[in-house]
């Protein structure tokens, strides 16, 4: 078996050197962990590639090179049998790439699994008249049901939850605000394709109040008397709605702190990031 092997290897890189004149490199970079990631852009036979991944492969495990990453992008995706067939898994897909891994060492891979995830906010925002923003959702599980809610939605790639939670309410209502607290947030698992879901309950303050509600997405939006809302037999099934009132009017009426984000650098890289943390505490313990 073994024989048979090296002679297809053997065979396999044959060709590839008499098409290309040796053994095509591959794009890669070295990681900070030992590994490399191929990066394919350029088309390339097939043929010759598995050739030039199995040379590569035999000299990364002479180098003690552990995980190994190939980046493929959707129109190469002719190339996805031959690395399958070295024994790489799939590790993620986006909309334009599928990446798969492969570790070399004989021992238990250590590579990070994929993003475990999915981030959502929702948005308690009341007016001077103690009225709330509500909507009633098109699609859904509340869809057609009458149900008021409050506005929620999903962060994108790379946006700060509060950015998040300020571009849903004006998508979804029309009402510009600005973005106060975290005051609380969930925690639960096989939600979205089986992904975990954190999603931020987040406090913000109207800029505005002539309501433009979208029309995709939103059956109804109104500024809705907060006892009016509190008042739905739903609240009383759904603990989640009910405790983002609870707790917003909590931050309202008493004393409730929340976690405000301030940015801060990192000592590895050039890129800032929000640090959230409840600051009123802070600022007192620190007198």
């Amino acid at each position: 078996m073994a024989s048979s092997t090296n002679s297809m290897v053997a065979a396999e890189l044959a060709v590839a050197a008499g098409r290309s004149g040796g053994v095509e490199p591959l794009p890669f970079v070295n990681d900070k962990h030992g590994g490399v990631i191929v990066e394919m852009v350029a088309p390339m036979d097939p043929a010759v590639f598995s050739a030039s991944l199995k040379a590569a492969l035999a000299k990364w495990r002479e180098q003690g090179i552990r995980g190994v990453w190939i980046k493929l992008p959707i129109t190469l995706s002719n190339l996805i049998p031959p690395v399958v067939e070295e024994g790489f898994w799939y590790h993620h897909a986006e909309e334009t790439y599928l990446m798969l891994a492969y570790w070399l060492p004989n021992t238990t891979h250590t590579l990070p699994v994929n993003a475990t995830h999915r981030v959502g906010i929702g948005a308690f925002i009341m007016n001077d008249k103690r009225e709330v923003l509500a909507v009633q959702e098109k699609s859904g599980v509340l869809r057609g049901l009458g149900v008021w809610k409050f506005p929620t939605g999903i962060v994108e790639p790379g946006e700060d939850i509060y950015a998040g939670a300020v571009r849903e309410v004006k998508e979804e209502t029309g009402i510009d605000a600005e973005f106060v607290e975290v005051l609380a947030f969930r925690q639960s698992h096989k939600a979205f394709f089986d992904k975990s879901d954190l999603f931020f309950v987040c406090l913000l303050r109207p800029l505005s109040y002539d309501i433009t509600k979208q029309d995709s997405e939103i059956e109804a939006c109104q500024w809705m008397p907060v006892e009016e809302f509190a008042a739905q037999p739903f609240l009383q099934k759904y603990e989640l709605v009910k405790y983002i009132l609870e707790v917003g009017l909590t931050k309202v009426d008493k004393e409730y702190a929340g976690f405000s984000p301030i940015t801060i650098k990192s000592a590895f890289t050039d890129k800032l990031s929000s640090f959230y943390m409840n600051r009123r505490d802070l600022d007192r313990a620190s007198r």
